[in-house]
């Protein structure tokens, strides 16, 4: 897949593209439903499938104190629009003065004029444009106007419809298992390892920490069964036991995500980026009274996410 960041970058020979637009949160199973319909116009096009998205998220811009976190950021957008079937992201910097253009200024600059869309498609609750004043009734009088095609992607889902906000509720709730079938895979966080206290290696558990300033809405305080993928997520994929939380047995005040890599002692992970996903939880945290419950405990927890590990055939 291209990625173009800014119409800047856009070749000078584009003459047509079937366009989608969104935030792509999580590239979840209602946002892979409207992809493939992209997807399937382009083809039947011959053109090429674009997905126009926004970096930063505009709720980071217009409320950053009360922005959501994010399932996904940019880089993991990418890799989901790519393994989705999309030939070319376009990222729009998302600012306040990019968000004062009415919505047929974006139509006219983005769409026809960087993009020369044949086609739009777009989930039923798009909103674009100066205060979100555009939606898909205002899509559809401008294709009419403009001389291309709309097609409105509707609700897709099973008893409910599939969405961000659902999947960031249920990971916060530590249901990653629901959060996969709205996502349509595991939940995953993607962070640079960084040191720890150690403990985990004194225990006999190394474990691989990320950073606080990993991507990824963190789930519940508990421990999970899942994956670490080494290499930025290129790399393979190991089998882990996940803890999240702040240690309550040694009174640790800072909450941290850390990956025991099950059966190796022998990784050197720090300064790596890794993506952690999650399968299920397996346990809330819990306090200890001593290290060797703790440790008797860990083991179990161990067994356990290999269980569940084998049996998921994830």
């Amino acid at each position: 897949m291209q990625v173009w960041h800014g119409i800047e970058q856009i070749p000078a020979d584009l003459t047509g593209s079937v366009v989608t637009i969104g935030n792509f949160d999580g590239v979840h199973r209602g946002h892979r439903a409207v992809l493939e319909t992209t997807i399937s116009h382009a083809r039947a096009r011959r053109l090429p499938a674009v997905a126009l998205t926004f970096d930063p998220h505009p709720a980071q811009v217009h409320r950053p104190e009360a922005a959501p976190s994010l399932l996904t950021g940019l880089t993991d957008r990418l890799v989901l629009l790519a393994d989705a079937g999309i030939d070319v992201t376009l990222v729009v910097p998302y600012t306040l003065d990019f968000a004062r253009a009415t919505p047929e200024e974006f139509v006219r600059t983005y769409l026809l004029g960087a993009l020369h869309a044949q086609a739009v498609v777009v989930g039923h609750d798009t909103r674009f444009g100066r205060d979100n004043s555009g939606d898909q009734h205002t899509m559809s009088a401008l294709g009419r106007e403009h001389g291309f095609d709309v097609e409105v992607v509707h609700d897709v889902g099973e008893d409910r419809r599939w969405s961000s906000s659902w999947a960031r509720q249920l990971v916060e709730s530590g249901d990653v298992a629901a959060a996969a079938t709205v996502l349509g895979r595991p939940h995953r966080m993607r962070g640079v390892v960084v040191r720890g206290y150690a403990r985990g290696r004194e225990l006999g558990y190394p474990t691989a920490n990320l950073a606080a300033d990993s991507v990824g809405t963190i789930p519940a305080d508990g421990v999970y069964a899942g994956w670490l993928r080494r290499h930025g997520g290129t790399g393979e994929r190991l089998p882990a036991a996940i803890s999240i939380g702040t240690n309550p047995t040694f009174g640790d005040p800072v909450r941290t995500v850390e990956a025991h890599v099950i059966g190796r002692d022998d990784l050197e992970l720090y300064d790596e980026e890794v993506v952690v996903e999650f399968v299920t939880r397996l346990r809330p945290t819990l306090r200890f009274d001593g290290v060797e419950p703790l440790i008797a405990q860990m083991g179990h927890d161990v067994q356990d996410a290999l269980a569940v590990l084998r049996a998921s055939g994830v």
